[in-house]
């Protein structure tokens, strides 16, 4: 699995072209990144995933943004809301990645809500830049919501992916710092493995539990 930055924003959104910011991506380490609104590539070795996200709508324009880009090769993600929202969306064929669950409701993110991510293999983010850039309560509370989200991953294995959400290169971390990072929040080493590779594992077809051998 690819060693992926789940979420980049390359220029007109930030301040740096998608090669640049890849560019600065296999120099920290990484051999992908998905970035948002931004065609798929290769730069320098490293692989540009488009991301497509959406955000603030009901889950009706969700399933029709869903729709369109369906076989498109994006990674789609969507933005956390209240429970029932987030269950909706988890259940959605084509989803692979909630994001923003830091900002939700402390409920929003239940056992039930886990469980049906397991089950979908729908990611949830861990977006670092409240814990990079953050300060005081707005940090504290990212460090709070993700050590829960961690308590869930743990019972029910559903996928993680990090997120830097660098809007430049200086928003941009190595591997070895977001390991740092992560340990505030009570990941361990084999947990930041596998959450960096959480968009390949979301994005590869699961393998059949039974083979049948002609």
């Amino acid at each position: 699995m690819k060693i992926t930055d789940a979420a980049v924003y390359p220029y007109p959104i930030g301040d740096a072209s998608v090669r640049r910011l890849a560019l600065e991506a296999a120099a920290l380490g990484f051999d992908s990144i998905v970035a948002v609104d931004t065609p798929s590539g290769t730069y320098g070795g490293v692989e540009v995933r488009s991301g497509l996200m959406i955000r603030d709508v009901p889950v009706k324009d969700v399933i029709s943004a869903v729709k369109r880009s369906k076989d498109s090769g994006r990674v789609i993600s969507v933005n956390a809301a209240n429970n029932n929202f987030n269950r909706a969306v988890i259940g959605l064929k084509g989803v692979h990645i909630l994001r923003g669950i830091q900002s939700a409701d402390k409920l929003a993110f239940d056992h039930v809500a886990a469980k049906m991510a397991a089950d979908n293999r729908v990611a949830v983010d861990i977006d670092l830049s409240p814990i990079i850039m953050g300060r005081s309560v707005a940090r504290q509370r990212a460090i709070h919501r993700y050590m829960d989200i961690m308590v869930l991953e743990q019972r029910f294995e559903f996928p993680i992916t990090l997120s830097t959400h660098a809007r430049s290169v200086l928003d941009m971390r190595n591997v070895r710092d977001i390991a740092g990072l992560c340990s505030l929040i009570g990941m361990d080493v084999p947990d930041v493995e596998r959450a960096l590779a959480g968009v390949g594992s979301v994005l590869t077809p699961p393998v059949p539990s039974v083979r049948v051998i002609a």
